[in-house]
């Protein structure tokens, strides 16, 4: 589990919208890339944009704020917001993209999801925004008419690792989070997922980490800019609380299905560093979601072991 801060980008500034209301915008920092810097200085290494301008017309419009994030700094960055396009993945990952998140396109475009997600594999992240149980798209402006656990499903099927899922009900309100929605979600989905809305404090964290093995990261907006959650606190807990989570599943021991697991079977590589929970050594995952182990039976938290 893994803390990003979160940066917004509507009209060349970091914002944060209430709700997912455009009508409810609320200014941070007139230079993103200072505020990124701010971030990487209090020590997150990922950090999560989203082009609220491309979410709402189905265009990328900050591709040079990305490119010059990139650049000036080491921070991994997830972007979202208006891919629609291989042409758009493409441009993304010139500018220096860690992970590209899909949204609108994976309910109104089943075909260029699938497409992407065989082109760019792992590097990619399943948006889903939902409100009262539906996925919504367009920058939350519409309803998918689809319920989001079923898309979670879907996309698994299609070959998504990573989703990012947001409670739109709770987003930018500091309200606190529903850490069994994101449990559900993760069971639906078969992987850990980034947890997204609502997140007020350390309580948040502490309530997401004891349910750790169903969650691969955090993110993390107006908490931050309020000042009710310090960005290197949030950083140092989130690995705390990770390795808290492994060692309880450790001393749970092998599941029925795997003789080895979790201390046989070597997890595959995963995407951020870290053990995966399949086995002993993902090589490059937190959380390892792309190292569980095949055969495992789920475990509580809706997580295979």
């Amino acid at each position: 589990m893994y803390l990003l801060p979160a940066i917004d980008i509507l009209g060349g500034k970091a914002v944060r919208l209430a709700k997912g209301d455009y009508r409810q915008v609320t200014v941070y920092h007139d230079d993103p890339v200072a505020q990124a810097r701010i971030f990487e200085e209090a020590g997150a290494a990922w950090l999560h944009v989203v082009d609220l301008d491309g979410a709402r017309t189905g265009e990328p419009a900050n591709l040079a704020i990305i490119e010059a994030i990139a650049s000036k700094t080491l921070l991994k960055i997830e972007v979202g917001g208006g891919i629609r396009s291989m042409d758009t993945l493409a441009r993304l990952d010139a500018a220096g993209a860690s992970r590209m998140v899909l949204g609108t396109s994976l309910v109104t475009d089943p075909g260029f999801a699938q497409e992407a997600v065989k082109r760019y594999g792992s590097r990619l992240a399943a948006g889903i925004d939902a409100k009262g149980g539906e996925a919504a798209i367009a920058g939350w402006l519409e309803g998918a008419g689809i319920p989001a656990q079923e898309l979670a499903v879907r996309m698994a099927s299609f070959g998504f690792r990573h989703l990012v899922y947001t409670d739109i009900a709770r987003d930018g309100m500091q309200t606190g989070i529903d850490e069994q929605a994101y449990v559900s979600m993760a069971s639906a989905f078969g992987h850990p997922v980034i947890a997204s809305g609502g997140v007020s404090g350390m309580d948040d964290i502490c309530r997401l980490g004891s349910v750790a093995a169903s969650i691969e990261g955090v993110i993390a907006g107006r908490a931050v800019y309020e000042g009710t959650l310090d960005v290197a606190m949030a950083v140092a807990a989130c690995e705390r609380l990770t390795r808290e989570s492994l060692a309880r599943l450790l001393a749970e021991g092998p599941c029925d299905n795997c003789a080895g697991c979790p201390g046989g079977q070597s997890g595959q590589s995963g995407p951020d560093g870290g053990i995966g929970p399949g086995g002993q050594s993902g090589q490059s995952g937190q959380n390892g979601p792309d190292g569980e182990c095949p055969t495992a039976t789920k475990r509580q938290g809706g997580f295979p072991c």
